[in-house]
């Protein structure tokens, strides 16, 4: 086997201490500045996804006393027919936009061949008053 798993699990531990490290900060930030806690706000300010502070017990704990603390609302639960609901809703707009593009550029195909087509037909009446073909 090539490589060194040891080395690899190593440098994904030190990635993740590091996250963990940075998003400690970033919260301590954000109290310190009494900005409103959340798990974006935790993210963008410490540069970690938003689904690294989901994933991570410790930190998800901390950042929802937190905002609790706050007063801020907490999220609704998105449930799996929530988040399927969502997305199927993107995919069903993103498929109906994409529909629509494409009979827009077929229409416009069309269109440039028609063109195509009756500029090629005056250019052969003008060869033949020219009398070149």
């Amino acid at each position: 086997m090539r490589g060194n798993p040891d080395n690899l699990r190593r440098a994904a531990a030190a990635k993740r201490q590091a996250a963990h490290e940075r998003a400690d900060e970033g919260l301590r930030r954000l109290v310190k500045d009494g900005r409103p806690i959340t798990f974006a706000s935790v993210a963008a300010e410490a540069g970690v996804s938003k689904d690294f502070l989901y994933r991570n017990a410790e930190l998800r704990h901390r950042i929802e006393q937190l905002r609790g603390q706050q007063g801020l609302p907490a999220p609704a639960p998105l449930c799996a027919d929530d988040d399927h609901a969502e997305t199927s809703s993107i995919v069903r707009t993103l498929t109906l936009k994409l529909t629509h593009e494409r009979a827009a550029h077929r229409r416009e195909l069309t269109e440039l061949r028609e063109a195509l087509a009756a500029a090629h037909g005056q250019l052969l009446t003008l060869r033949r008053q020219l009398g070149l073909t």
